[in-house]
Formats: C-alpha cells, sequence, structure tokens
C-alpha cells in the first residue's frame, strides 16, 4: 500500500488554489492551502507536507522568507520546496534556489506540466547501498535526510542532500553533468544549467568548499 504524499499550496489568488488542488486531489495527493505567508508556516509546522508550492508576492511574508524559514529547520529537511510565481527573472530565480527552493516554475503552467514536475521532484532517488553512509568525517542517512559532519548535523534542502547522497555513494567518481541532472530531477523534467551549479554552491557553503570536486566540461566528484 502507498503512503499518500502531502501537498501544501500557499498562494493569495483562489483561482491558482482552486484549479491547483482539483488537479492534484486527482492524482491521489493529499492537499492542504494557505492563503498568506504566515499562514503557510503555520500549516507546514502542523502537517509537515512532503512538498511545498510557493507563490512569491503574498500578504505578510513573501515566499522567499517563508522558504527560508522553513530552511532553517530540521524537520523539514525533507521536505521539497516549489516556486510558482509569475516573476520571469532569472535573478529571481537563482535567488530562489539560493534560498533553498527545490525547483522554479512561472506561471501561467498547464496542469499536466505541474503534475509532471510534482512527480519527478517527488520521486525517491535510488542508490545502492545501506540507509547511513559514512564517508571520512560525513555520515550520509538516507531515510531520515540528514547530513553530520564529525557529529554536527547539517540542514539541508531536500535536493543537496539527494545531490550529496548521490556523489558520496561513489567518493572519488567523477558524475556527468546529465547524470546527476537525469537521477536528481529525472529525465522527463527540464532542469538548466544554473540549477546544479546554485545546488553545488550551497552544499559547499554547509558541508565546505573541498567535499566536492569539479571536473571542468565533464562533472562532478565528492571528495574524502
Amino acid at each position: 500500500m502507498s503512503i499518500v504524499k502531502k501537498i501544501l499550496i500557499a498562494d493569495d489568488e483562489p483561482d491558482i488554489i482552486e484549479i491547483l488542488s482539483y488537479n492534484l486531489k486527482g492524482e491521489g495527493y493529499e492537499v492542504v492551502t494557505a492563503k498568506n505567508g504566515d499562514e503557510a508556516i503555520e500549516k507546514a509546522k502542523a502537517t509537515k507536507p512532503d512538498l511545498i508550492i510557493l507563490d512569491m508576492m503574498m500578504p505578510g511574508k513573501n515566499g522567499l522568507e517563508v522558504c527560508n524559514i522553513l530552511r532553517n529547520q530540521s524537520i523539514f529537511a525533507g521536505t521539497l520546496i516549489v516556486f510558482l510565481t509569475a516573476i520571469n527573472d532569472e535573478n529571481t530565480e537563482i535567488k530562489s534556489l539560493e534560498n533553498g527552493a527545490d525547483d522554479y516554475l512561472t506561471k501561467p503552467i498547464s496542469p499536466k506540466v505541474l503534475l509532471s514536475k510534482v512527480s519527478s521532484l517527488l520521486r525517491r532517488v535510488k542508490t545502492d547501498g545501506p540507509s547511513i553512509l559514512t564517508v571520512g568525517d560525513f555520515e550520509i542517512d538516507r531515510e531520515r535526510y540528514i547530513v553530520s559532519l564529525k557529529g554536527e548535523e547539517i540542514i539541508l534542502a531536500r535536493k543537496e542532500f539527494e545531490l550529496v547522497a548521490l556523489l558520496a555513494s561513489k567518493p572519488g567518481k567523477v558524475f556527468l553533468r546529465n547524470e546527476i541532472l537525469n537521477k536528481i530531477w529525472g529525465t522527463e523534467v527540464i532542469v538548466g544549467d544554473r540549477t546544479i551549479d546554485v545546488h553545488i554552491r550551497k552544499i559547499r557553503q554547509k558541508l565546505g568548499e573541498e567535499c566536492i570536486s569539479t571536473v571542468k566540461g565533464v562533472g562532478y566528484k565528492f571528495d574524502i
């Protein structure tokens, strides 16, 4: 029996909430809604969703503030955060990813594309090996989405964690950029190069610059 995934939609436009809720429920997801940033935080704490769809501009706290607050709480380590906004701007997209978003989508978006994105993001990355992986001073708990460095837990966004778990599963192996994108974001979803670059940069900021090496023009590898 599969576990029903829970999705929180935070948007101040009732029509958007209605359309998204209808389509997501039709695919079997449990849906929770919020009409502003403060309510989104309250609902997230109360329901602990698997994925949060955030509008950028909302009354009270905006999407970036909500994302930043949730990303600094360990209980949301395994929660995916996706922006769905009318702001089609590369700098805003990069800022969103730097604040812990797992993906950035722009309105308008067809229900079919959104459902494909949601399904791909929720797909658990399959890697060989034990649930807890120890590499050098790092301990990677694949069940709890927690990375510890010398015993200290470090909070990573869901896709940041999956990227670390993938690279650390074979230390020293160079993973091609396309291989990383396909395994982490899925083959059916188009993700720009800046997405992986921002995630790698954030991981280095949190775990140390030396943990991941760039093989120019090829990909990345995890160093002990």
